[in-house]
């Protein structure tokens, strides 16, 4: 049976090396494109690059967008430390990124697997933002995008947003109204899914590859203690991959989401109509169709335990 076709548009990240790692084990990973966000474009790629080289695993990367399609340029983000991925030593990487541009290959790899391809968004959408204008025929290509991002409730770096649509809500926002098929998984779910101590030290305990990232989750599971007060490291951008793998581990409903983009504290809200109306509600719900699959339950447990299993496979 062939492998699902992915490629992950990604900005690494701690929960980002995990999510390559989980998508190269089960799917046919394409490629890898990165953007700024968790740290400046030249960290995050150089962390991608180390990932697949720690893993042996020759996927191509390409080097996308340094900086948000509107609004300044943002600094790193502080759970992720100075390098993007604090806590082991990575190999260097045995490759450099590819010559194309990350909008580029976006573009030639949905037209060449025309309806098969699932893009992973799991930083901010810049890059795909970018390829839609370029290419607007790209969401009829594309079998779905799957989104980590946004939340239907509290968010993480403001108190109504989640951080990588925050990023470049501009960009998001173009997402989510391309008539594209969308899965999003966000901070409200992706928050409370995550390793805990106990499978940390599972992951430590194993050979080289589970061993590094047991490390970089004990890093990342302390700062969210300091930050979030939060028990575990979780695995938000894995939340976006694993549907494509293991059925019924997400629950989803489908809604219309809209991304705020006022300059005010909203800024970057994702808008879910999570109401349940009735036909006649329905012609006059104010917000638009339902454009998207939005995840509101995890089976927390048996996910993470997947994610575990398959890190300590490698």
């Amino acid at each position: 049976m062939a492998r699902t076709k992915i490629l992950i548009d990604c900005d690494p990240g701690h929960d980002d090396a995990v999510a390559i790692l989980y998508a190269a084990r089960h799917m046919d990973l394409l490629g890898v494109t990165t953007c700024h966000g968790n740290n400046s474009i030249e960290n995050v790629t150089r962390n991608a690059l180390s990932v697949l080289t720690l893993a042996k695993l020759d996927i191509p990367v390409a080097q996308g967008c340094a900086e948000p399609i509107a609004g300044p340029r943002l600094h790193p983000a502080n759970a992720h430390g100075k390098t993007g991925l604090d806590g082991t030593d990575l190999p260097e990487p045995d490759r450099a990124p590819i010559a194309q541009h990350a909008v580029d290959f976006i573009i030639d790899t949905a037209s060449a697997h025309r309806g098969e391809l699932i893009l992973a968004i799991i930083g901010p959408s810049s890059n795909v933002a970018l390829a839609m204008k370029r290419e607007p025929r790209l969401a009829s290509w594309l079998r779905e995008i799957t989104i980590m991002g946004g939340s239907t409730g509290l968010g993480n770096i403001t108190p109504v947003a989640e951080f990588n649509v925050w990023a470049d809500p501009e960009a998001a926002a173009v997402v989510f109204a391309s008539g594209a098929p969308i899965r999003m998984a966000g901070y409200n779910v992706t928050s409370r899914t995550g390793t805990n101590a106990e499978e940390i030290d599972r992951l430590l305990a194993g050979p080289a590859v589970a061993r590094h990232i047991g490390e970089l989750l004990r890093f990342y599971r302390g700062r969210q203690q300091a930050f979030f007060g939060l028990d575990i490291a979780p695995m938000h951008d894995v939340c976006a991959i694993i549907p494509h793998v293991r059925d019924g581990l997400i629950e989803y409903r489908h809604c219309h989401v809209g991304v705020e983009l006022s300059q005010g504290q909203t800024r970057g809200m994702t808008v879910c109509d999570l109401r349940t109306l009735t036909a006649e509600g329905r012609a006059a719900r104010g917000s638009g169709a339902p454009n998207t699959l939005v995840a509101i339950e995890t089976r927390a447990r048996a996910l993470i335990a997947d994610v575990v299993d398959t890190m300590l496979s490698y």
